[in-house]
């Protein structure tokens, strides 16, 4: 898949309206974001789908974590390659080794809430 606006991915996406990544989908797009979203389980979100699996996506400018630290390792190669421009780790999936591999590969990284920082205007 390849878009021409930069976009968020979601990683930990649920169909679960309790769960804050099913929360930001929302206020991403409210907000005049592109989303795509990974989850364990397909399924749709504010009318975007839940991709299973690790697909190639060109153009992420931000990656938000919704997995904890113990499921991270199975994510960093594929973070790596996607080359975005951050990676925020919502409260939760906070990840000192994580984080140091993509400072490493000059990626930015912030220990913050997706939900906070778009309440704020500071997304």
């Amino acid at each position: 898949m390849s878009v021409s606006t930069p976009i968020t991915l979601i990683i930990g996406a649920s169909v679960n309206s309790e769960r804050y990544a099913h929360k930001a989908a929302h206020k991403l797009l409210a907000s005049g974001y592109s989303i795509v979203q990974i989850g364990t389980k397909s399924g749709e979100v504010a009318g975007q789908p839940i991709l299973t699996g690790k697909p190639v996506f060109a153009n992420i400018d931000t990656v938000t974590l919704y997995i904890g630290p113990a499921h991270q390792p199975d994510w960093y190669a594929y973070v790596l390659q996607l080359k975005p421009r951050r990676v925020i780790f919502n409260p939760g999936t906070e990840n000192a080794d994580f984080e140091a591999l993509l400072r490493q590969n000059n990626i930015e990284t912030l220990e913050a809430c997706t939900l906070v920082l778009l309440s704020i205007g500071a997304y």
